[in-house]
């Protein structure tokens, strides 16, 4: 066999969910005095599934509590013999966990734990993501009283966005509380969550509709400082700046943005 033939065929035979030795792939190898050929395989394929499933179970902690072994790691294998792993780091290998879920099981099943799914992976992303200069308060205290209006913001690297329609973070948190784990149930309105990492320790909250609002307004559609002051006052009157400094604040305490500079191009995540 040539070599890309004998690595293919040994790829396809750890893939298998019923694994079959390739005869051309057996006549390659030796077995050993206590060891034969096919029973050394099968350690090996049992071996390398064994740790894929290790490596989800790891990443999707509430999951695997909510659907018990025997149906997480059946869930996990059939993502995995449909998605198997490209990258040369194990770290990705869930990256397509939610869509995988959202398409394999019927909706009523499927659509929160597909949500559960991405809140799990947004945190692993959150952890993993680069490093940037966030906006302070002292940053914020130097800026001239002529550069606030035209402020605009975008988040930091490490922020995920997930637009939540059932409790997916109440499930999160009891498993993380060792709590009562609570059924799901469908939100009565949809709820933005951030997941971000601040200080190397990963931080979460869900936020009302009106400070969500605010800020997808000031990171998608780019709106500036006066614009958001302009846009709070249609509900917060006389009170919108303040409203609009208070939000901005605990944004830049939580370390969720950073400065959008003149002629930087901004994509919407």
């Amino acid at each position: 066999m040539r070599l890309n033939e004998w690595q293919l065929a040994f790829e396809a035979y750890l893939l298998a969910e019923q694994p079959q030795v390739n005869a051309a792939l057996a006549d390659s190898l030796m077995g050993g005095p206590s060891l034969d050929v096919g029973t050394g395989l099968a350690i090996y394929h049992n071996a390398y599934q064994a740790r894929l499933l290790e490596v989800m179970g790891a990443d999707f902690p509430t999951i695997l509590y909510w659907l018990g072994d025997d149906e997480f790691q059946a869930l996990a294998a059939a993502y995995i013999r449909q998605t198997p792993s490209r990258h040369f780091s194990l770290r990705w290998l869930g990256q397509g966990f939610g869509e995988f879920i959202q398409g394999h099981l019927v909706p009523e099943q499927g659509a929160p734990l597909a949500e559960l799914a991405r809140l799990e992976w947004a945190f692993t992303l959150a952890f993993d993501a680069a490093e940037a200069q966030v906006l302070t308060v002292p940053d914020m205290a130097a800026l001239d009283a002529e550069a606030w209006p035209l402020l605009q913001l975008r988040l930091a690297p490490c922020v995920q966005r997930l637009d939540c329609r059932y409790n997916s973070v109440a499930q999160w948190r009891a498993v993380k509380d060792q709590a009562d784990f609570p059924a799901s149930v469908l939100l009565e309105h949809e709820q933005l969550c951030l997941v971000w990492r601040a200080e190397r320790v990963c931080r979460y909250r869900s936020l009302s509709a009106e400070e969500a609002r605010a800020l997808l307004g000031m990171i998608d559609a780019q709106w500036n400082f006066a614009e958001l002051c302009a846009e709070l006052a249609v509900t917060y009157r006389e009170g919108a700046p303040l409203q609009a400094a208070t939000w901005l604040k605990q944004w830049v305490e939580e370390g969720l943005v950073v400065r959008h500079a003149s002629g930087e191009s901004l994509v919407s995540r």
